[in-house]
């Protein structure tokens, strides 16, 4: 049987119903199913912390790093979540006109970049600013605003927009 037809909405939102014993791994799969909902169609951002949790849901715990965007209308509502590439224990390649290429895709107006650090510690690197000044004068100069990038690790998550680099 499927995760989705173990797990039921209950009668107040938020809430679900368990028919039969669940596995640690149907948990995982829902919490991951949950987390990508967060980021349909629509939904404001009010503020970067509350997506922390729902990041560090999807990649937190990958044992290489991947490197993944936001994609948000002119409103700051997201149209999709997407990871676009993956690397290493500690690096991830990301080409300036990928990034460029997916975000006229999803028509964006903004983005934010987030990508993980297997390490657990989400400090972010020199690397991690380079990349941040190399994409936001990219995505810059076709119109897209670089909201924030945020670095997920399994000890917390790091806004470098919250830290005024962005």
């Amino acid at each position: 049987m499927s995760t989705h037809q173990k797990f039921k909405a209950g009668e107040a939102h938020g809430t679900y119903i368990v028919d039969e014993p669940v596995t640690e791994q149907d948990i995982l799969s829902m919490a991951r199913a949950l987390a990508r909902r967060r980021f349909c169609r629509g939904l404001p951002f009010t503020g970067i912390s509350d997506v922390f949790v729902y990041l560090q849901t999807l990649i937190a715990d990958y044992e290489y790093e991947a490197f993944s965007m936001i994609f948000l209308d002119s409103r700051h509502r997201s149209i999709a979540y997407r990871q676009l590439f993956t690397g290493t224990i500690d690096q991830v390649t990301v080409p300036p006109q990928e990034v460029i290429k997916a975000a006229l895709e999803h028509n964006a107006a903004a983005v934010i970049l987030v990508h993980n650090h297997p390490s657990g510690d989400p400090e972010p690197s020199e690397r991690d600013y380079d990349l941040t000044d190399e994409l936001n004068r990219a995505l810059a100069l076709v119109g897209i605003r670089t909201l924030d990038h945020v670095v997920v690790a399994t000890e917390g998550c790091v806004s470098l927009a919250e830290r005024g680099y962005l």
